[in-house]
């Protein structure tokens, strides 16, 4: 297993008590149409973990493979103007949250930023999500989500 992926699994069974059972993917799973296709499952299972800038703020945004941010309504949420919400930039993706892009889990983060989650997920008994690296992901329930992320569950999706 590679080395990030086995800190992620440290991390959150540490942090959560929660046993992850990772899987790599050579071919990796970098797109949510790579990680369905990787893991066998429909695109809206797939947990893509976005990272915002929201005015000052930095935010991580858990939405369905099959749907998209959408900004002017993350901005109403947040109480900001639209034009103050944009994708954050590697650096500041790397800061907030301790993983690369392509590799962002939804827990687990180096900073207390807020968690969005997308409620299409509560309509399925299994979720994907990333686990450290573009290679690995980890299967999960809404309800891990929940308790692993604590996330608002709020439709900001286009």
């Amino acid at each position: 297993m590679h080395p990030t992926a086995r800190n992620f699994a440290d991390q959150v069974r540490d942090s959560h008590g929660f046993e992850v059972t990772i899987e790599e993917f050579p071919e990796g799973t970098k797109t949510a149409d790579d990680a369905a296709a990787a893991v066998g499952c429909d695109v809206a299972q797939i947990v893509k973990s976005i990272v915002m800038r929201v005015g000052d703020e930095t935010v991580v945004v858990l939405t369905s493979g099959a749907n998209r941010v959408d900004e002017a309504t993350l901005a109403s949420e947040f109480g900001v103007e639209q034009g103050s919400v944009r994708s954050a930039n590697p650096g500041e993706v790397k800061e907030a949250t301790g993983w690369s892009i392509g590799g962002v889990p939804p827990t687990c983060h180096a900073t207390d930023c807020p968690v969005l989650a997308d409620p299409t997920f509560e309509s399925f008994d299994r979720i994907w999500a990333a686990a450290g690296t573009p290679e690995a992901v980890f299967r999960l329930t809404p309800g891990d989500l929940q308790t692993l992320s604590a996330p608002r569950f709020v439709d900001v999706f286009e």
